[in-house]
């Protein structure tokens, strides 16, 4: 079931019934891309057409974050469960390990897409990663970062660019890369890396993973300032 929370689309989906799509994707084999929305892409997409057109055609847009799903509870449609994408993420390379899915990834500060690589292959043995790429590039530089991934053939790719460049990205070279599953991963790498820490387990359970990265990084006080325009907007619109 597809819902939309201020004009952005939302799939009420499970972790599992999320996995299940993806795969369903990889055996159909045509190029899929997947979102994971929280409350502050949700905002950036209030002023950005172009983000909130590509989130709404995007094939599977998953409900990361606390905010979405109160205020999709908010709206009287409960989301049964916080689909984080770097749990989505962690899940999909368990299950390629498993199954033999050809994993790429993109993104990153130079080394770190390689540090993740190691890391995921002790984490998952049997794992095929089948290409690596930072996310430092210049636009001369894109064809040829395009044809590195479409040549290796994976069945899912990575892209850790930030919010909104990965899903611009992503959007515009989908049908060069041919990948069936390409799925934008925030800070996902840096946190295999271990060059930045998600929150302990019960303040994301508790909904404070907000709270936790502006602890860690005070910087991000005027990007968190979104949570509370989006609590407002989120209220004021129910009044309509």
């Amino acid at each position: 079931m597809r819902i939309t929370v201020l004009g952005i689309a939302l799939d009420l989906v499970t972790m599992s019934e999320a996995v299940a799509v993806l795969e369903n994707f990889i055996a159909e084999r045509q190029p899929r891309m997947v979102a994971t929305a929280n409350a502050e892409m949700v905002m950036l997409a209030q002023n950005d057409e172009v983000l909130a057109k590509i989130l709404n055609q995007a094939d599977l847009i998953v409900p990361d974050g606390a905010g979405v799903v109160w205020a999709a509870r908010h709206q009287g449609q409960p989301v049964r469960e916080r689909v984080a994408g770097y749990d989505l993420a962690q899940t999909m390379l368990s299950r390629s390990a498993e199954h033999g899915y050809r994993v790429f990834f993109f993104g990153g500060a130079p080394g770190i897409a390689e540090r993740a690589e190691i890391v995921a292959g002790e984490w998952y043995p049997g794992i095929s990663i089948v290409g690596t790429h930072s996310g430092f590039f210049t636009a001369s530089e894109e064809p040829e970062i395009v044809a590195a991934i479409r040549n290796s053939k994976p069945d899912i790719l990575l892209v850790a660019l930030g919010v909104p460049k990965q899903e611009k990205w992503l959007a515009a070279h989908m049908t060069e890369l041919q990948v069936p599953v390409a799925i934008g991963v925030g800070g996902s790498f840096d946190v295999m890396a271990g060059v930045a820490q998600r929150a302990p387990l019960w303040m994301q359970r508790a909904g404070l993973e907000w709270l936790f990265r502006l602890l860690r990084q005070p910087s991000r006080l005027v990007r968190m300032l979104a949570l509370p325009h989006f609590v407002i907007r989120v209220l004021t619109a129910k009044k309509h």
